[in-house]
């Protein structure tokens, strides 16, 4: 009987086992006996009436437990001394402070409370927080999840157009200063453009190719150079290792401008051999394509040197004659390297020519185009801009032309201002920018204030009216007014741009977190706690006992 309602209950599950044991069937038998005893009346009455007992111990115990307590905690209070309390305050105060400090270290060089984080991240899961987390977006979604993604703004990192030369600019800085300018996150950028740039599948075919494929994987630098020259023994005509010589290994311009003005000779020479047989394979194609990168950027980097040596007109040639060579290869941003230069010569009108082509609206922007265009606006108002005029008689056509495009430009970008208007230290730029952030305000700035501080009076409206921008933005990183809203992870990847002993710029300003906020208010409670215990010994032991 019992094994038949064990398989009642068990289901289509136990079909085919064998009968249980009979130590498993008289435990069953007795498990039933103590269940039927159980439910009956008096079984009920008498449980009911062992927990009421429990309950009337526990509540007239608790009280004489608690007195019990007390009075041991004031027996041991009235034995301390104020040495205790003074010792104890002291501590206190020493502790808080210790974290109080690291706090404000790790706000000031990540930019969130270390408390806050922590919580956030190892203790929320144990409180099951971490259930209540919205779900990871899905790898392939339709519809409006689609179409917010693509209006949402990216932290992309892009090639800064006016870098400097390692081994001529950067390398110098660093022998006088005993600063590294450039953080190894930006190198390893470079090292992977220089290998998207000027490598490909034909290169195992030359034995020069294959070196300078190793070169540009090396993260030593005299590892790199060493390499070069070996591809150079190998093959005399190899542009690559004569690129990567004026990149690193010249130290100055002048040297940097013979190895480039070679490397040209060479890549004038393959390039034009590719080209013959560029339709033989896709491979073929491939090489094209790499011989071509190498070909523009030889060509812009040597107008680069002439640009750095005072050779402006040439220059400007040099980068009018490339975008007319490859007007496909807008994307390098080779117009924001004859902006400077015409603006070098004042050769405005050019300028506002290049702006009317390249400044339009389904075109990506940047600082150079933005405050190039208002920094032309402010010229036609600037010298006779008064602030004081300006209030009483209001803002002419022209006036009110030029506030928009400064705040035009400071939407775009709002670390800018503070550079040109000399209120934070520049630093050498890197080798890539964020958009929008500030790495491309050092890069715009280290470049352009002179040309900000030539124009009489620019600097004057900038420094009036560059802060009114922050009115018609009220919420930045939720909406703004001519462009998208202020993408939330500049700061992050400026941090990895930017050399440790610059204090990145960050927008929209973060208040201190509230645990700043408390260990601050800890330590000096603590600290006021121990100068009084110090000063009224007795007067703060009666206090404490009370």
């Amino acid at each position: 009987a019992p094994w038949a309602a064990m398989a009642e209950g068990s289901g289509s599950g136990a079909s085919g086992r064998g009968p249980p044991c009979p130590g498993a069937a008289s435990a069953f038998r007795r498990w039933e006996q103590l269940r039927r005893r159980a439910a009956t009346p008096w079984a009920r009455g008498l449980l009911a009436a062992a927990a009421g007992l429990g309950l009337l111990y526990a509540v007239l115990r608790v009280p004489v437990r608690l007195r019990d307590g007390l009075a041991a905690v004031t027996m041991f209070l009235s034995t301390l001394t104020p040495k205790f309390y003074f010792a104890l305050t002291v501590t206190s105060s020493f502790i808080s402070g210790l974290i109080f400090v690291f706090e404000w270290w790790h706000f000031r060089k990540y930019g969130t409370s270390f408390i806050e984080q922590v919580s956030v991240s190892h203790l929320r899961p144990l409180i099951g927080g971490a259930e209540s987390s919205p779900p990871a977006p899905a790898a392939f979604s339709g519809g409006e999840n689609e179409t917010s993604r693509q209006n949402m703004p990216e932290c992309k990192v892009w090639r800064n157009p006016l870098n400097l030369f390692r081994g001529a600019e950067y390398s110098r800085y660093m022998w006088v200063t005993g600063k590294e300018p450039l953080t190894y996150y930006d190198m390893n950028l470079s090292a992977q453009d220089h290998q998207t740039f000027f490598t490909c599948d034909m290169d195992a075919l030359r034995p020069s190719d294959t070196v300078m494929q190793k070169a540009w994987r090396e993260r030593n630098p005299q590892a790199r150079i060493k390499a070069a020259h070996q591809a150079l023994e190998l093959n005399n005509d190899c542009a690559t290792a004569y690129v990567l010589l004026a990149e690193e290994e010249a130290t100055t311009i002048v040297d940097a401008e013979k190895y480039f003005k070679q490397a040209l000779k060479a890549g004038e020479m393959i390039y034009r051999r590719s080209q013959n047989c560029h339709s033989q394979s896709p491979q073929h194609e491939a090489q094209l394509r790499r011989d071509t990168n190498v070909l523009v950027y030889v060509k812009r980097r040597l107008a680069m040197c002439a640009r750095r040596l005072g050779r402006i007109r040439e220059a400007v040639k040099m980068m009018r004659d490339l975008m007319k060579e490859f007007p496909l290869l807008s994307m390098l941003n080779i117009h924001e390297n004859l902006l400077e230069a015409l603006l070098e010569l004042q050769a405005y009108a050019d300028v506002q020519a290049v702006l009317a082509k390249y400044d339009d609206i389904s075109l990506p922007k940047s600082a150079a185009i933005c405050y190039t265009a208002a920094l032309l606006k402010a010229r036609a108002v600037s010298e006779r801009f008064s602030p004081e005029t300006a209030s009483k008689r209001g803002l002419t056509t022209a006036e009110i032309n030029a506030v928009e495009a400064i705040h035009r430009a400071v939407e775009f970008n709002p670390h800018v201002p503070k550079y040109l208007l000399e209120m934070k230290s520049l630093v050498l730029p890197p080798e890539h920018i964020l958009k929008r952030g500030d790495s491309e305000a050092v890069a715009y700035a280290f470049f352009h204030l002179q040309h900000w501080k030539r124009i009489e009076g620019a600097l004057n409206l900038l420094h009036c009216t560059w802060e009114g921008t922050f009115r018609m933005i009220p919420y930045p990183l939720e909406k703004g007014h001519l462009f998208y809203p202020y993408p939330s992870c500049t700061e992050t990847a400026d941090r990895e741009l930017l050399p440790t002993f610059h204090e990145v710029s960050v927008y929209p300003q973060k208040e201190l977190p509230f645990f700043i906020h408390f260990t601050a208010g800890l330590c000096s409670f603590s600290a006021m706690l121990a100068l009084l215990t110090h000063q009224f010994p007795e007067l703060m032991v009666i206090f404490a006992k009370a």
